[in-house]
C-alpha cells in the first residue's frame, strides 16, 4: 500500500538540476571529509602507537569532521529519496539505492564504533578502522553508481 502512495505522489517540477547540484557538492565534500578523517585518524593512530603526544586540537577536529560527514551523507540520502521519487515516482531503479544505503549504514556504524572507543575497549578501535576501510570501498561504489544514475538525467 505504501508503494501505491509513493507512486501517486510524483512531483512534476520543471527540473531537478538544482537538487543534483546540491548532491554533487555534498558528495564531493563527503569524500573530502572522509580523506581528512583518514589523515587525522592516521595521525592519531601513529601518535598512539609511538607513544607521542598528539596535538590537543586533533581529536576534537576529527570528531567535528566526522559529524560534518555524517550530516552530508544524511543530506545525500534525503536528496536521493526526494529526487528519485520526484522523478520516477518510486525508489529502486538502480544499484545506487543499495550502495547508498550501505554507505549510510557504514557511516552510522563508524559513528557508533567511535563512541565505543575507550581505554579498555581496544576492539572498538579495530572495528572503527575496519568499518572505515569498508567505507572507502563503499564511497567508490556509491560514486560509480551515482555517476551511472546522473547519466540518465543528462540530455
Amino acid at each position: 500500500m505504501l508503494s501505491c502512495v509513493w507512486r501517486s505522489t510524483r512531483l512534476d517540477l520543471p527540473s531537478f538540476l538544482w537538487l543534483w547540484k546540491i548532491a554533487a557538492w555534498s558528495m564531493g565534500f563527503s569524500i573530502l571529509a572522509y580523506l581528512i578523517l583518514a589523515g587525522s585518524g592516521t595521525v592519531l593512530l601513529f601518535a598512539r602507537m609511538t607513544d607521542r603526544q598528539r596535538p590537543d586540537w586533533l581529536r576534537p577536529f576529527h570528531y567535528w569532521t566526522g559529524g560534518v560527514m555524517v550530516g552530508l551523507v544524511l543530506l545525500l540520502l534525503a536528496i536521493g529519496i526526494v529526487g528519485t521519487i520526484g522523478h520516477y515516482g518510486t525508489l529502486g531503479h538502480s544499484f545506487h539505492l543499495l550502495a547508498g544505503t550501505i554507505v549510510v549504514g557504514l557511516v552510522l556504524a563508524s559513528v557508533w564504533s567511535a563512541a565505543q572507543i575507550s581505554i579498555g575497549a581496544s576492539w572498538a578501535r579495530s572495528l572503527h578502522r575496519g568499518i572505515n576501510l569498508c567505507l572507502f570501498v563503499g564511497f567508490a561504489w556509491v560514486s560509480w553508481t551515482g555517476w551511472v544514475v546522473v547519466q540518465k538525467y543528462l540530455p
